[in-house]
């Protein structure tokens, strides 16, 4: 849905941010309508942060799972039948790896560069873009 047709191609994509450990929460970066009569967007950021909301912060993953292992709590674990589905599901990707391969094949990239050419290539096929963190 374009709202403000005029100020299309100045304006930037909605960005939802997941984050995971060590800092956990979400932020969405989206564009603003600015006070007045002017049809003038800018680029505004909404954050949620576990830490700064509750003021103490979180138990890292290991002190997760050991709490849960003590009091019973199975959600985070994996059960047998999911960890040998899963190998079933890999073992013919991995199998492929351990085949002969072309070096020349697998996409180089510059040390201190974000991604081969080929990465960028696939993804910009449909207009997406990587986003830079």
């Amino acid at each position: 849905l374009m709202i403000f047709k005029s100020a299309a191609q100045q304006t930037s994509p909605n960005v939802l941010t997941l984050r995971l450990q060590p800092n956990e929460g979400i932020s969405l970066r989206f564009e603003a309508k600015r006070p007045g009569p002017d049809l003038r967007t800018r680029t505004v950021d909404m954050d949620f942060s576990y830490g700064s909301s509750f003021g103490v912060a979180t138990a890292d993953a290991y002190n997760r799972l050991l709490l849960d292992c003590m009091l019973g709590d199975q959600t985070l674990f994996t059960r047998a039948d999911e960890v040998e589905e899963a190998w079933r599901v890999v073992t013919p990707a991995l199998a492929a790896w351990d085949g002969p391969a072309d070096p020349a094949s697998i996409p180089q990239y510059e040390a201190g560069t974000w991604e081969p050419k080929e990465a960028e290539h696939l993804i910009n096929r449909d207009g997406r873009r990587w986003r830079r963190l």
